[in-house]
């Protein structure tokens, strides 16, 4: 009994960890420690380290959760009978998991995560990714020059358009500004799109030119901590 209690209780001690370091990466990137996981989560430093034994392997699993999410996505995806309507949904779907959280969003570049995870995830996710694209090419609604690795590119796009924003600070007189990145992730779309008679309504308004220059020319934070979000 007393062995069965250790292995709940270890179970238990894994899952916390991996919600806290998904919490904590989401919220402060990479950057953050496997000390300030097991202090958000309300377990000792020790017990994170037997659970996982460095940083890297908490960050394994928290991807393989992630790979997840963006399966299930691309699985909903490729289900629906119009290929735009799936290709949108991937991408919307998919930014709008990596825009709230800044671990995951670093992560999808490959850089913050051991090539042999990257590759298993490559493996795993980019077959779906590049049959979005082909679908959609073989129906004739994207360019016929357009591939899968463009769907991924548009992604760090659009994400990296989020960090600028969140990074900043707080835009006067828009309530929409974490929404910005979707304006241009449908300037990108029509730019997917053949030769058309007409464009597609931007679901965000253009900031004004002195709202980009305050929003860019604002000093972001020694820790990458969100200022106006921490108040």
């Amino acid at each position: 009994m007393t062995d069965v209690k250790l292995r709940k209780d270890a179970a238990r001690n894994r899952a916390r960890l991996l919600e806290a370091g998904r919490e904590v990466f989401a919220q402060r990137g990479l950057d953050a420690t496997l000390n300030d996981v097991a202090h958000h989560a309300g377990v000792g430093v020790g017990t994170a380290y037997r659970r996982f034994a460095n940083k890297e392997d908490l960050i394994d699993a928290i991807r393989y959760e992630q790979d997840n999410e963006l399966e299930a996505i691309l699985n909903e995806s490729l289900a629906m009978g119009d290929p735009w309507d799936a290709l949108v949904l991937y991408l919307e779907k998919s930014i709008a998991l990596h825009v709230k959280d800044r671990g995951m969003a670093e992560l999808l570049t490959g850089r913050r995560v051991r090539p042999e995870v990257q590759d298993q995830s490559r493996n795993r996710l980019a077959p779906l990714v590049n049959r979005v694209a082909e679908r959609a090419r073989d129906a004739g609604v994207i360019r016929a020059d357009a591939t899968g690795t463009d769907l991924i590119f548009l992604q760090i796009a659009c994400i990296s358009i989020s960090t600028v924003v969140q990074d900043g600070p707080e835009i006067e007189e828009r309530s929409d500004s974490g929404d910005l990145y979707r304006r241009y992730l449908w300037v990108m779309l029509d730019g997917l799109t053949p030769q058309r008679a007409d464009t597609t309504p931007l679901p965000v308004q253009a900031l004004t030119t002195e709202q980009l220059h305050a929003l860019l020319s604002a000093p972001i934070n020694a820790d990458n901590s969100h200022a106006r979000r921490s108040t």
